[in-house]
């Protein structure tokens, strides 16, 4: 998490510094385009049907047993598996292509430019199947952090040299090139350290293929999991295309920026869980019920805290930032921030539940994946057309809160670890009506101290920082009196302990 953090910052800041550059000097329709075509490749890529997913699962038990030869065997299964996955991709890739002058004839710039930079998309994509996979190996081996070092360095490199190309150049090719050529040296440079790490991994997608009828379960979780994937796919990776269609692709570039926001400070609360997913899954292995259930609630608090440092934050200083950030011509409207970052919350308040079903392998619920599609695709189909992103955002928050809110834990409670899920509700619900209290308090701060008085950057920092953390502080607080997961956490820090047994007296 420490390493992961760190990255995470550099790449936070970069970002802002970064997209101000490209949106100046490359302009909003090309950063729209590059975002539909993205989005393209995150529908490829539901080819991919969750095998990584079920595979990390199996993964746990032979490396906490220390077994190279049963490793090696998952390893190649997933080799054969990716090997195909990724020539799929690569024919469907080609097949969605052909469709591109029709979709695309509008755009003022070649479209030969448009095929140059979604091949160079597609071929990254494939890298990852045909050559990354074994990155999976590292993450299940609790070793993330080698795996963000590497690419998040490589990510780092690559942006600023797109940086310095672009303010010089205004090179459209140029940029999409510089991403193509980071991602072969990434490929290279991470599979020699992985040689190095694991000198007894031994893989063959041929032998894989042969074991693959060994392994009947792979395929069984793959399916379920598959269902989950389509189901996020188009709840969490189709903005773009669905602003684009309603509103135009220039429309996509406003909204891609508050989605960028919101996306790198999620990128901080992934790089915490998937600190966590393998250690997390092997606790749940070693079968201790009241440690097991000691870290769930200790995870809900340090998650509720980051939640609210995120939700609080951009409810407050969003709409000045993008205002000194890009000029208050790139703001959209207030409604549609509040409906983010309802949908953040929902998001973010679930990812413990979540965590935790992940590891236990409980994907076999796939109705509920596509009664929340199914919901989400009805109302977004209702509204969008009359009230366009609000429509959106609300079709996601409706199919999304019954199913993660209400479902998700219900299922993990009473088939996971086999407890009633009175026990989630009693120890959820302060940390809600916490959350809710707080919140209030930064829509009454925002209206009456952020609008009226933060206009550039130096009231922007000054507000920020000390607004944020008067707020934080009472948060936590708030949090350690009333919360036995947060005491929990508390406790491992001296620090926190000693800051609540003042409290407590």
């Amino acid at each position: 998490m420490k390493v992961g953090m760190f990255f995470y910052l550099l790449t936070f800041l970069l970002a802002f510094f970064s997209r101000k550059i490209f949106l100046d000097s490359l302009g909003a329709e090309f950063m729209g385009l590059t975002g539909v075509l993205q989005n393209i490749m995150s529908y490829l890529n539901v080819a991919e049907l969750g095998i990584g997913t079920s595979i990390t699962f199996f993964l746990y038990k032979p490396l906490q047993q220390d077994d190279h030869e049963k490793t090696s065997e998952i390893m190649s299964v997933l080799a054969w598996l990716y090997r195909c996955i990724g020539f799929i991709i690569g024919g469907i890739g080609v097949a969605v292509s052909l469709s591109f002058p029709f979709f695309f004839s509008s755009l003022s710039f070649s479209l030969l430019l448009v095929y140059f930079a979604f091949y160079s998309y597609l071929a990254m994509s494939m890298a990852g199947y045909l050559i990354n996979y074994r990155q999976l190996l590292v993450s299940a081996n609790q070793k993330q952090y080698v795996v963000n070092g590497y690419f998040q360095t490589i990510s780092i490199l690559q942006n600023l040299t797109q940086i310095v190309l672009a303010w010089f150049y205004q090179n459209l090719w140029l940029w999409v090139a510089v991403g193509l050529v980071f991602t072969v040296i990434g490929c290279i440079v991470f599979n020699r350290r992985i040689d190095k790490e694991y000198p007894w991994l031994q893989i063959s997608p041929r032998l894989g293929r042969q074991k693959l009828k060994e392994y009947p379960e792979i395929l069984q979780k793959t399916r379920q999991v598959f269902v989950q994937r389509i189901k996020d796919l188009l709840l969490y990776r189709s903005d773009d295309l669905l602003v684009a269609f309603f509103g135009g692709v220039v429309l996509s570039a406003f909204y891609f920026n508050y989605t960028m926001l919101i996306n790198k400070l999620n990128v901080m609360v992934n790089i915490l869980s998937n600190g966590m997913n393998a250690g997390v899954g092997n606790l749940i292995a070693e079968g201790n019920d009241k440690n097991t259930m000691k870290v769930f609630w200790e995870l809900t608090a340090i998650r509720f805290l980051i939640t609210g440092f995120i939700v609080f934050g951009f409810l407050m200083f969003m709409q000045p930032f993008i205002a000194c950030w890009l000029g208050p011509k790139w703001l959209l409207s207030d409604l549609i921030v509040y409906l983010l970052l309802f949908n953040v919350f929902i998001m973010l308040s679930r990812g413990v539940v979540e965590m935790y079903i992940g590891a236990s392998g409980l994907f076999q619920d796939v109705w509920a994946a596509w009664t929340e599609l199914i919901v989400n695709l009805g109302v977004t189909l209702a509204l969008a057309p009359f009230i366009g992103i609000p429509g959106i955002l609300l079709g996601k928050i409706v199919s999304v809160f019954f199913i993660a809110v209400i479902w998700k834990p219900y299922f993990l409670f009473t088939k996971g670890l086999h407890l009633s899920v009175s026990v989630y509700w009693r120890g959820m619900l302060p940390y809600y009506a916490i959350f809710a209290l707080f919140t209030a308090v930064a829509v009454v701060l925002k209206i009456t101290v952020i609008d009226p008085y933060v206009y550039s950057w130096a009231t922007l920092a000054i507000s920020a920082v000390g607004i944020m953390a008067l707020l934080m502080a009472a948060y936590l607080l708030t949090l350690l009196v009333f919360t036995k997961g947060m005491q929990h956490f508390a406790a491992r820090s001296p620090r926190l302990h000693r800051l609540l047994k003042r409290v407590e007296r």
